[in-house]
């Protein structure tokens, strides 16, 4: 049996490995010729200490307290050179990628399908130009070179992790060097990319979830759903996915198709254009009911622009909402990088 373990660096770079039954996640990554943090490799410095974000994995005991304690192991904290995985593992590196030695990836993909949405957006499909797709956790990017600009852009995967499609939800930006090469890209086209990127990722699903989606912040929330319904999760979610314009609504049939296949999961949309003939205008917070938040006992996604994210952090702490967890990562348009906490 061999388990995935994505390694997650401060630096937002994720680099995957496997890990054999009863192999070390330390002496993996080595293998991998990633060189996590080590000084003893015995359970005794503590210098490989990294943060379980997910999965199911022993310890041992083979190692001493100085080095992990038990409030530390009771908190999801592991030393890699003890840790044996049981399952796929997410893991929380305390360090850059560059001062473990590795670093992004790239690959090449093919355009497949270029479809417009009204002016608002584009959907990007590509097939990878490898054996295997890229592995990403639900919620990532990439960065893709825009040929012939010298420039790349960032873009959350809308695909799940594990197939040859993927695809990208882009919002359509008038003179944009992306949206200019869209409009006469054609299948057949090739795209280098770089990545996964960003701390932005579903966790271990533990409680209900909130998901607040801004305009073309969809995407990364559609990798999520797609994951969760073929895991045939049960929990609660709920999805308030915001716009400026009506035009702006797009996929509403791919969310509709969630809610048929996840028995627990709702939707709104909400346009704020006061123009607007949709039933629910304003913003996102003003449509948040407070049975979403499950009196603080909930996991909260957020993706938009810095404006939205703003506003939904100021009207949580305005109405001291507490959520168990809050996640959440700002774009701007003809942005190269992206801001996630």
């Amino acid at each position: 049996m061999c388990y995935k373990i994505a390694l997650n660096f401060e630096d937002g770079v994720t680099r995957f490995i496997g890990c054999n039954s009863g192999e070390k996640v330390l002496d993996a990554a080595y293998r991998a010729k990633i060189n996590l943090p080590m000084d003893c490799s015995d359970g005794v410095c503590g210098t490989c200490k990294c943060q379980a974000e997910s999965g199911s994995y022993d310890l041992g005991d083979d190692y001493i307290e100085d080095a992990l304690t038990a409030d530390e192991a009771e908190s999801g904290l592991v030393l890699t050179c003890q840790m044996r995985a049981t399952s796929d593992c997410v893991l929380s590196v305390p360090t850059t990628s560059l001062a473990c030695k590795t670093g992004h990836q790239k690959f090449a993909a093919t355009v497949t399908a270029v479809t417009p949405h009204q002016d608002a957006a584009i959907v990007l499909e590509l097939e990878v130009d490898t054996a295997s797709s890229p592995a990403f956790l639900p919620g990532q990017y990439v960065n893709i070179d825009v040929p012939g600009y010298g420039q790349s852009r960032s873009y959350s995967f809308s695909s799940a992790p594990g197939d040859q499609r993927l695809a990208f939800l882009i919002k359509r930006i008038p003179d944009g060097a992306m949206s200019g090469w869209l409009a006469g890209a054609k299948p057949g086209d090739k795209l280098d990319l770089i990545g996964p990127l960003g701390s932005f990722y579903l966790r271990e699903v533990k409680r209900p979830l909130l998901f607040l989606a801004g305009g073309t912040g969809l995407a990364p929330f559609l990798s999520m759903l797609e994951t969760l319904a073929r895991a045939e999760s049960d929990q609660t979610i709920h999805m308030i996915y915001g716009v400026t314009r009506d035009l702006d609504l797009v996929l509403v049939d791919e969310i509709e198709a969630y809610a048929a296949r996840l028995p627990n999961f709702s939707f709104t949309t909400v346009v704020a254009e006061n123009a607007s003939s949709h039933p629910r205008k304003g913003w996102v917070t003003q449509h948040m009911p407070e049975e979403v938040l499950h009196g603080g006992d909930v996991d909260v996604y957020l993706c938009g622009p810095p404006p939205m994210v703003d506003a939904v952090r100021r009207h949580f702490d305005d109405n001291g909402v507490r959520p168990n967890s809050f996640y959440y990562e700002k774009f701007t348009p003809n942005a190269v990088a992206k801001e996630a906490a």
